[in-house]
């Protein structure tokens, strides 16, 4: 569940299927996913221990099929840290702490003009706005990487407690 408060059930069960499809909240032994670095598996978690600031740790991520990938992404959403930096700034975030995580995710809704289709529950409509932001969300079209079938993240997103308008 996001760490922010004061957020509406749309905007948590949002931010809780962007973890799910980030697969950063199945890492055993992580803080809800907040504190995973980029290339963590079930079976390889790679943790960072302080929020004081972005990890900024670039991974190598090896790969069964496909190109190898080095990256940067960490937290629960996957934050690269030259994102990261940018947005530390122009928000003055004072860490990389779980509320300042979320923080950054709902700034990239808002980005995407996607709060209203979120706070409505339009979820596909939602989701198709954000795809640009996430790798794994469908539509996004990162090279190399693996994108979540829609039926996977609404079932993330009502589990999350999510509304979905009729």
């Amino acid at each position: 569940m996001a760490r922010l408060t004061g957020i509406s059930r749309n905007m948590n069960a949002m931010l809780d299927m962007i973890g799910a499809s980030e697969g950063t909240i199945f890492i055993p032994g992580s803080d809800d996913g907040y504190n995973v670095e980029a290339g963590s598996t079930p079976t390889r978690p790679i943790l960072f221990s302080s929020y004081a600031d972005h990890p900024n740790v670039d991974e190598d991520i090896v790969r069964t099929s496909g190109p190898d990938l080095h990256s940067t992404a960490a937290g629960r959403y996957q934050i690269l840290d030259r994102f990261w930096v940018y947005y530390k700034g122009l928000y003055h975030y004072p860490d990389f702490s779980p509320p300042n995580q979320d923080r950054y995710a709902i700034n990239q809704f808002h980005e995407c003009h996607a709060l209203d289709a979120i706070e409505a529950g339009n979820f596909h409509s939602a989701l198709a706005l954000i795809a640009s932001r996430w790798a794994s969300l469908p539509g996004a079209n990162y090279p190399g990487q693996r994108e979540n079938r829609i039926a996977d993240l609404q079932a993330a997103y009502i589990k999350a407690g999510g509304v979905i308008s009729t």
